[in-house]
């Protein structure tokens, strides 16, 4: 028997104003991928009525178009008299000649399991709302109801919430609709409290003792973020953690409102894959104050039917970023060797970039809608003039977090900082569920930095320096006061720059653009151009370029032949030292952590329950 993980069992469905947006949700064709819904609009008011399919998802900021998986379309007026419609674009359907009610019947197609798309198998239903049901322009405010119609051995985990009928669930809007993402299918279930009960619902096919293992570690992980806000979000329903790791699915994280989805094609018996996973929840449970609750106002509200372009996403996602391995650390999760290792190759990302030379990190942010799982192919060079706001802004994180513990002894902090915009921003109760009562401004964000570290020319400073301008931090010198030492891997090694290369066709033809400031792309190589010899060797295969350049230094120059366009031509190339970073724990080096090192990496560190 199908029965419900998530809501408020015994509590009364509300009150509707207006008669609700009805959904009726199965399976009959599960094997092939498709679901059938069935939705009907009450109480439509004269004139056509605009029903849609989203083109974006909350928590995406490109633009996924989900109306591609949707056929057979039926258009009735809830009688079975069929009403007349227009296409005006591939995700709308206009229809006229409604007399108030319209119903739509409709299959959709998914096989893609990832906090984006839909996947319906044999085995179970994973749904991202906006991939899978239709809404209706100007009914936006209205109530929904949502029956799910699965196989009979089915659970069901969501954020919507309960009613009477363990098959139904309502939501009070569109927007907390599109936000609740559902998972059906016979499902694992671990709960714990921490003030507030939370659920996780696990479809995978590990053990009860991994499942167990995995539970006790995402409490850890609740707990450690907990501190840092001093409270917990008033969830309007119990948070739950909906996790799929079955080999076929994508590896990602989406946060939202009540709930989060992990997935990934992963086992939990393997340590290295169980971090992976647990990081993934970290970054996206910390998502439950910084963005679902703690938002820009540039997202709120979220559009569906268009791109969402914010330049505060360096914040939302980057800072959200920094606390994923941070509170991994704090929880006891993973050691100094791994934050280490993270630390270290978000800073090269950022140090080598030649991004910074174009854009800031306001600037990349609103970049999102490009890459941010965009689906276009044609050929880019993202790679020279956009950095990641994941990177960028993990790497702003850090920078803020070790000025403010240096310039305080560690009486202000990064924690002090996102408490009270917590408390300013996103702890006001909002209007209607779903909603921000405040959202926030780059502005926002300055002012109040210059409030909590009692300095307005250090926050200005830092805003302009390094979010709206592109300068780096000085982060050897950050990190030395924690005796974790940012030095270069290979010092002394020549290096011509990172080129990648699609043996297939039988030669070393270059497969991604060359990237600036490097020695190849200063010899002219880029994308396409086969490498024939270098230094008077064949470039034959994978490691034949690495065994040359062992044989250089920097400061060489070096003669080789490219083929390109089927023109053959020589260029000469200037060998330098590889300038790749990472950072290391002195205790590493030979050299014992001082005390005064061990101190300020216990303060910034340690745990904070």
């Amino acid at each position: 028997m199908l029965w419900v993980l998530i809501g408020f069992l015994g509590l009364c469905p509300p009150a509707f104003a207006q008669a609700p947006v009805t959904y009726r949700v199965s399976f009959p064709e599960a094997q092939h991928h498709r679901m059938q819904v069935e939705v009907t609009f009450q109480d439509v008011p004269p004139g056509t009525l605009e029903v849609r399919m989203s083109r974006a998802s909350p928590g995406r900021y490109a633009m996924h178009e989900f109306g591609k998986n949707v056929f057979d379309v039926q258009i009735d007026n809830g009688a079975g008299a069929p009403l007349a419609y227009e296409r005006p674009d591939p995700s709308r359907w206009n229809v006229s000649g409604q007399t108030g009610a319209v119903r739509v019947r409709y299959k959709v197609f998914g096989n893609q399991v990832d906090g984006t798309f839909l996947a319906v198998d044999e085995t179970h239903a994973h749904i991202n709302i906006p991939a899978a049901l239709m809404w209706a322009r100007g009914l936006e405010e209205r109530p929904v109801r949502v029956t799910f119609d699965g196989l009979e051995d089915w659970r069901v985990a969501t954020q919507l919430h309960a009613t009477s009928d363990p098959r139904t669930f309502t939501a009070e809007n569109l927007q907390y609709l599109v936000d609740s993402p559902t998972e059906l299918s016979n499902f694992s279930v671990r709960k714990f409290r921490v003030d507030q009960e939370f659920r996780i619902a696990l479809h995978h096919e590990g053990s009860d003792a991994d499942a167990d293992r995995f539970a006790a570690d995402v409490e850890r992980i609740v707990r450690e973020q907990r501190a840092v806000f001093g409270e917990l979000p008033s969830f309007e329903a119990p948070y739950t953690f909906i996790a799929d790791f079955l080999p076929y699915a994508s590896a990602d994280g989406m946060e939202h409102r009540n709930s989060t989805i992990l997935t990934g094609p992963a086992s939990l018996r393997a340590t290295d894959q169980l971090v992976e996973m647990l990081s993934t929840a970290a970054h996206e449970f910390f998502h439950a104050w910084n963005v679902e609750r703690i938002r820009p106002r540039s997202l709120e509200p979220f559009k569906l039917d268009a791109p969402n372009p914010s330049g505060e996403l360096w914040f939302a996602e980057g800072f959200t970023s920094y606390y994923e391995p941070l509170t991994m650390h704090r929880a006891g999760l993973t050691g100094i060797d791994r934050f280490a290792r993270r630390l270290g190759d978000t800073l090269d990302a950022v140090i080598q970039s030649p991004a910074r030379k174009y854009r800031n990190a306001e600037e990349v942010s609103r970049l999102a809608q490009f890459v941010d799982q965009a689906s276009w192919r044609d050929p880019t060079n993202f790679d020279n003039h956009f950095l990641s706001y994941y990177t960028w802004g993990e790497a702003i994180g850090l920078a803020l977090d070790l000025s403010l513990r240096a310039r305080t002894d560690h009486k202000v902090t990064l924690d002090d900082y996102m408490r009270r915009l917590w408390q300013d921003y996103g702890r006001v109760k909002a209007p209607a569920a779903g909603s921000v009562a405040r959202p926030y401004t780059s502005e926002d964000l300055k002012t109040v930095l210059a409030e909590v570290s009692g300095d307005r020319v250090f926050a200005g400073e830092f805003f302009r320096r390094y979010i709206q301008g592109r300068d780096v931090a000085d982060y050897g010198q950050l990190l030395g006061r924690a005796g974790l030492l940012l030095r270069k891997i290979r010092p002394g090694r020549a290096w011509i720059g990172r080129l990648e290369f699609d043996f297939t066709a039988g030669s070393a033809r270059i497969s991604a653009p060359a990237m600036e400031d490097t020695p190849a792309y200063a010899a002219g190589l880029d994308r396409g151009d086969e490498l024939l010899s270098f230094d008077g060797r064949a470039v034959s295969g994978p490691g034949a370029l690495d065994d040359a350049l062992e044989r250089r230094k920097p400061g060489d120059n070096v003669r080789m032949s490219i083929r390109r366009r089927g023109v053959a031509r020589d260029l000469t190339i200037s060998i330098q030292e590889d300038p790749a970073v990472h950072v290391v724990p002195v205790e590493n080096t030979g050299r014992p952590l001082a005390p005064v090192e061990r101190a300020f990496r216990s303060a910034w560190l340690g745990s904070k329950q």
